[in-house]
């Protein structure tokens, strides 16, 4: 289902993924295709504009022709930084942020998070067992109040988030779609899994 107003799908690939000994994430090849293709590959239907949250390898990422947006702020304080620059540099009104490890995630995904946000200005995937807060549809209203609690030092994104009344959406019927790719074990076991 296609998105009905302007709605961006970001891939956060910026981390220091420092459980795949320092390799970019992003860049680490699922079934002959990097993990951040196959979060976007997923996106695409879903909404109006790919962008890729990344801060390393620039380059690579920008052969994608996709617009590449790095971190405003040093020392990779996490993926609230990476939403607030690109709500920084993009228009839209909503963004659907996706991290670049979990490339399962499923076709419905912003149908299912818009028809249950009730108005809050973010909600985000709980599997039936644990929140992925870095999977969220967010409104750009948010960005202001981002960067006031990244500069107060916090980052921890399952705190802002309820900080400014948003809520999980369930989507423990499809809990596997939200499995994460966080070490080479996790990579190797999901080869062919897809």
């Amino acid at each position: 289902m296609k998105a009905k107003s302007q709605v961006t799908g970001v891939v956060l690939a910026g981390g220091k993924a420092s459980r795949m000994g320092g390799e970019d994430k992003g860049l680490m090849r699922l079934n002959d295709k990097p993990l951040w293709q196959h979060v976007a590959d997923c996106l695409c239907p879903q909404v109006d504009a790919i962008v890729i949250s990344a801060n390393r390898n620039l380059d690579t990422y920008r052969e994608s022709h996709f617009p590449v947006i790095a971190d405003a702020l040093p020392n990779y304080p996490g993926p609230l930084a990476g939403m607030l620059s690109v709500m920084q540099q993009i228009p839209d009104e909503w963004f659907l942020f996706c991290p670049c490890d979990t490339p399962f995630i499923p076709a419905n995904l912003y149908q299912r998070l818009a028809e249950q946000r009730h108005q809050a200005p973010v909600v985000w995937v709980h599997d039936g067992e644990r929140d992925h807060p870095a999977v969220a549809l967010v409104h750009r209203s948010l960005a202001a109040k981002i960067e006031e609690y990244l500069a107060r030092g916090d980052r921890r994104v399952m705190l802002f988030m309820r900080e400014v009344n948003g809520h999980s959406v369930d989507f423990s019927d499809m809990q596997s779609a939200f499995r994460n790719i966080n070490t080479p074990d996790d990579l190797q076991q999901n080869q062919a899994v897809e």
